[in-house]
């Protein structure tokens, strides 16, 4: 008689195969993380992520960690968005990387954030990413595990846009603490949004809240708020959804002249002081 009746293979499965099987009353669930690099210690990790692509998930990650790195942290960027990677050009670094006995070592930005991304590792940064899911996946899982990331206090990963493979992946792959959701004021957007904010509920990965970028552009002239994409609904998702308003940030085209530049370790954001809180109090 099989030792679990509620197995699916309960007819062919014996003590030994049933241990560890979700099926398994006796079982613990079978746990998909990865095994951080050995000579590396990351105290945080925070995802900051997006239900569509064009958003502004990187420009929010890079400046989350200026925030953080500006506060004395050490702080590391996981680019996980394989496929449109754009960290590296934001603080104007580039590959290709070296490796160690301690593993593949990322570069560092002029303000000390360790960055590793794809574009660290190919010869061509132009060069398009024609990879199925699952080799984009296992990319990923080596950042985590193949990286000598050091001593970190906070390391951000980048994800790529929607509720895909490699959300799924970063989530049951990394012992992620928690994560920072970015939005505009579209309407469709925000319906988006909710999609990853139930998957991040299906995962137990807890929100820290939501931020909305592209909310208003200040005139030079006057200084009134223009809504460029239409009125702003994040509280009333947040409020739905029972989030908080990490910050509403601002078209501003010395930002994006910046990240142009590669100069981006020179912005300051004040518009997110409570999602550097956020971080901060997790």
């Amino acid at each position: 008689m099989a030792e679990n009746e509620g197995c699916s293979s309960a007819s062919s499965c014996g003590r030994e195969s049933c241990e560890g099987c979700p099926g398994s009353s006796k079982g613990a669930p079978e746990s998909f993380q990865e095994q951080l690099n050995e000579y590396s210690s990351v105290k945080k990790v925070i995802g900051v992520v997006s239900g569509k692509g064009g958003v502004g998930k990187s420009f929010v990650t890079a400046a989350l960690a200026n925030a953080m790195t500006g506060k004395g942290y050490k702080v590391g960027i996981l680019d996980a968005d394989i496929t449109g990677p754009s960290i590296p050009r934001m603080f104007g670094i580039h590959g290709p990387t070296q490796g160690s006995e301690m593993g593949i070592l990322p570069i560092s930005s002029e303000n000390g954030i360790k960055i590793m991304s794809l574009n660290l590792l190919v010869d061509d940064e132009e060069s398009p990413v024609v990879w199925r899911g699952p080799i984009i996946a296992g990319t990923v899982k080596q950042f985590w595990s193949d990286v000598f990331w050091g001593e970190l206090d906070y390391l951000f990963v980048d994800m790529p846009p929607g509720t895909g493979d490699v959300p799924l992946t970063v989530f049951q792959s990394l012992p992620v603490n928690g994560i920072v959701i970015v939005t505009s004021p579209q309407e469709l957007v925000q319906m988006i949004v909710k999609k990853a904010i139930h998957m991040a509920g299906m995962m137990d990965i807890p929100v820290l809240g939501l931020v909305e970028n592209y909310s208003y552009l200040k005139c030079p002239d006057c200084g009134r708020e223009i809504s460029i994409f239409g009125e702003s609904h994040i509280e009333t998702v947040a409020g739905e959804l029972g989030i908080p308003v990490l910050g509403k940030l601002p078209l501003d085209p010395e930002y994006a002249a910046l990240a142009d530049r590669g100069e981006f370790h020179r912005m300051e954001n004040p518009f997110l002081d409570r999602a550097v809180k956020a971080v901060s109090e997790i």
